[in-house]
């Protein structure tokens, strides 16, 4: 049996999935926590990757891995190779001005046009900016920028800073992918290459690619690998894909083909689709990323996804089931309630400073079923929004795949059948980023991108039900 692994480093997480090569079937896995926060030191990635690989009996018997991971992180590195500060994710909101900042100078129009994407605080060219106007000693001393999935694959194949690394802090060998580059705002999913010009507006100094000439002291960007080029080996020879971006390694764990929506329900929430060519929505509610195989990916991303419905189960003093039980037990609509989650601040919409918001009580209707409810059609309304965006793009959908934890709930999968007006089919759970690190990572070793069923679970009776968002939208600011 050959064996294949992917990785799913996110923001709360490392998991590891072991597959076979052949038939995909899951042989073990292992898992390590992340610290909380909106910044973090890498150092903690590497040691829960490490502790994950060991939580899954190792990889000394695997013949390739892939690292797929959270989006947009800022990992800066000095010419030691060491990490000048921590990473600031990609729900780091603090960059909000540099993006308006950004925008000004450069236009929305013009940026779409060059990137796909109109900057927001998520985006990686806007911490470098806040970076270079809040932190100016710490942006001179940057030699490279990198990704979380790319920092952690040049450690895994033995790349580190000086006595903590078997080959040392070689710059050079910083590799990344195109979804994950498509991420930054300043790589063109449309031409391939990165925006050195757009790259220097962020940190004020040039850019080049890995293994390309540049000015004198360039910051090295990590070199942008095709979809089955490999990235190198591990010190110990097994083979290293390029990964992914997080969203982009769930759609190749699932598959996902023409007429697939795939709405995740996570930390944040996303909707994206595989599409032929690469988007441009000048209004920013879309992101036009790039995928893992060599298409596109239109995404919109929401800050509030599943951590909506923990917020309200805390409050309401249930578990998750608790909590379905007692939202199955409302009406459609909640008697007009409705939750406006934006509990963190919004990405899409674009507001990084808003807060949440409930509406509709009534004497009669401040019951905790209502808020149950509302807690739940709240979250799906904002990803329904997400849906309309990239139809409006061009995507046309025959089905949602609806994945993460929280679509397993009950009372989510019944109400996205009540919010949505498609087809709304549920996984298996999984792992699913990992599994689209196992995809590459078998796909690097064969040269052919493997294709391993799909289980599905459940498919919800279609229940559309327009009052639902006719209700949330008389609150919540438009997507765009």
């Amino acid at each position: 049996m050959t064996l294949v692994a992917g990785v799913d480093s996110s923001t709360q997480s490392c998991k590891v999935v072991v597959r076979d090569l052949e038939s995909g079937a899951h042989v073990r896995s292992g898992r390590a926590t992340h610290p909380e926060g909106t910044e973090v030191d890498p150092r903690f990635w590497w040691d829960a990757l490490q502790a994950a690989i060991a939580d899954a009996g190792g990889v000394g018997d695997v013949a390739a891995i892939a690292v797929a991971g959270q989006q947009h992180g800022m990992v800066v590195l000095d010419e030691a190779g060491q990490v000048i500060r921590p990473a600031l994710l990609w729900n780091d909101t603090r960059s909000a001005q540099a993006a308006l900042d950004l925008i000004a100078e450069v236009g929305a129009d013009e940026y779409a046009r060059r990137t796909g994407l109109v900057p927001v605080a998520s985006f990686t060219a806007t911490k470098l900016r806040w970076l270079r106007d809040v932190e100016p000693a710490n942006a001179a001393r940057v030699a490279a920028v990198a990704l979380p999935h790319d920092w952690l694959t040049w450690r895994l194949r033995g790349y580190g800073p000086a006595g903590e690394s078997p080959l040392g802090p070689v710059l050079d060998e910083l590799r990344t992918d195109r979804s994950d580059a498509s991420g930054t705002a300043y790589w063109s999913a449309a031409s391939g290459a990165y925006d050195l010009d757009l790259f220097e507006r962020a940190l004020g100094r040039p850019g080049r690619e890995a293994g390309t000439d540049g000015a004198p002291g360039a910051v090295v960007l990590p070199r942008v690998l095709g979809p089955a080029e490999s990235a190198g080996t591990t010190p110990d020879g097994v083979l290293v894909g390029p990964g992914a971006g997080d969203n982009a390694g769930a759609a190749l764990g699932l598959g996902a083909g023409a007429g697939d929506v795939v709405v995740s329900l996570g930390t944040s929430g996303t909707v994206f689709a595989v599409t032929a060519h690469p988007t441009a929505d000048v209004s920013g509610a879309v992101a036009g990323f790039a995928d893992a195989s060599g298409l596109s990916l239109p995404l919109v991303a929401t800050l509030n996804a599943a951590r909506v419905l923990d917020a309200v189960a805390r409050l309401l003093n249930v578990d998750h089931t608790g909590l379905a039980e007692l939202a199955l037990s409302a009406e459609p609509g909640s008697d007009g309630v409705v939750l406006v989650p934006y509990f963190e601040g919004e990405r899409t919409p674009n507001l990084p400073d808003a807060k949440a918001s409930l509406h509709g009580l009534t004497l009669a209707s401040t019951r905790r079923a209502n808020l149950a409810r509302a807690s739940v059609e709240g979250m799906l309304c904002g990803l329904a929004a997400g849906l309309d965006a990239v139809r409006a793009v061009g995507v046309r959908e025959t089905r949602i795949l609806l994945i993460g934890g929280a679509a397993q709930n009950p009372a989510v999968a019944a109400v996205a059948a009540q919010v949505f007006d498609a087809p709304v089919v549920i996984p298996e759970p999984g792992e699913y980023v990992a599994d689209g690190g196992a995809v590459q990572a078998a796909w690097v070793l064969t040269g052919t991108r493997p294709s391993w069923p799909l289980a599905i679970v459940a498919e919800p009776a279609p229940d559309h039900r327009p009052l639902i968002r006719e209700q949330y939208a008389r609150y919540a600011a438009p997507a765009a």
